[in-house]
């Protein structure tokens, strides 16, 4: 009787165990849910507004969908807007500085990761301190150098900056992931006769592929969508990127919502596109980044 009574006990435990779990997993679930329509819901909000007229997006209460889906508003933007032109000035900038970043971030990262120098601990810390610095107040002395130097106008200065360091957020997002591959590699490869280079390029760089991603998507985002530094430094019409054509949508008489959300879904399409072959590798570097300081 006892022993019936103990299994009847624990089968009631193991019961309320999987209902309290199977709550726990559909309020998160819930969550999830209503946090990614919160995500989205801009998204949604930016392509419904791109198929409505500039009165119909005005009125109050706004509609959820339009009452005339106006595809005609997609050619009308590219009047304005010459994407396939800012789309290849664009690519010029991006490339070279997700090129460069990749490249230097990598190897300031191994030499805080694999070398051991003096006030390693210090330069370590002032290079993850720079990332408190406002960036705004770094823009006149820049500006000044490069006007002297005969840049302006130009996507020099937005490019070459990528190779003088990669920024102290990719170095730290490497450094990290780069900390979770055993030493041991390095030893048996520098016992080889192998170099820095050769260590770097082929036992490291194969392996730090999810991070190398995950920062190259992070530069591509930050490159594409920079307004300041293409404001600052290019004046042809010829040579604006996407987010300087899609500043031309505004104007101090008002602004042309219906061709700016058009031209903002389509700006959006490579960022897109980009992520979602990425996305992979995005989440594990992100993720592996953490395991060992």
């Amino acid at each position: 009787m006892e022993l019936k009574n103990e299994a009847a006990a624990n089968a009631n435990g193991i019961k309320y165990k999987k209902n309290k779990e199977d709550r726990i997993n559909i309020f998160i679930t819930v969550l999830v849910i209503l946090g990614a329509m919160l995500v989205l819901f801009p998204i949604f909000w930016m392509i419904r507004t791109s198929f409505m007229t500039n009165l119909e997006i005005n009125t109050y209460p706004p509609a959820l969908f339009p009452k005339k889906w106006l595809f005609s508003n997609y050619p009308e933007a590219m009047k304005t807007f010459k994407f396939l032109l800012y789309l290849k000035n664009t690519l010029s900038i991006v490339i070279p500085a997700i090129a460069g970043v990749i490249v230097t971030s990598c190897f300031a990262a191994y030499a805080f990761a694999r070398l051991d120098f003096k006030f390693k601990s210090f330069w370590f810390s002032l290079v993850i301190g720079s990332m408190l610095m406002p960036g705004a107040i770094t823009i006149i002395p820049i500006f000044i150098m490069w006007s002297k130097l005969g840049f302006t106008n130009s996507y020099v200065p937005l490019i070459v900056p990528a190779f003088l360091g990669g920024g102290a957020f990719n170095i730290f997002l490497i450094r990290q992931f780069m900390m979770t591959i055993p030493k041991e590699l390095d030893e048996a490869a520098t016992i080889d006769g192998a170099g820095h280079l050769q260590i770097i390029f082929g036992i490291l760089l194969p392996l730090l592929k999810p991070v190398l991603i995950s920062v190259g998507l992070f530069t591509f985002i930050l490159y594409w969508n920079d307004l300041l530094g293409p404001v600052i430094y290019v004046n042809d019409q010829d040579k604006q990127t996407i987010s300087q054509g899609l500043a031309t949508f505004k104007g101090g008489f008002g602004t042309n919502w219906k061709s700016l959300m058009a031209a903002s879904c389509l700006a959006s399409v490579p960022a897109v596109i980009l992520y979602l072959f990425g996305q992979k590798y995005f989440i594990e570097g992100i993720v592996l980044t953490g395991l060992k300081s």
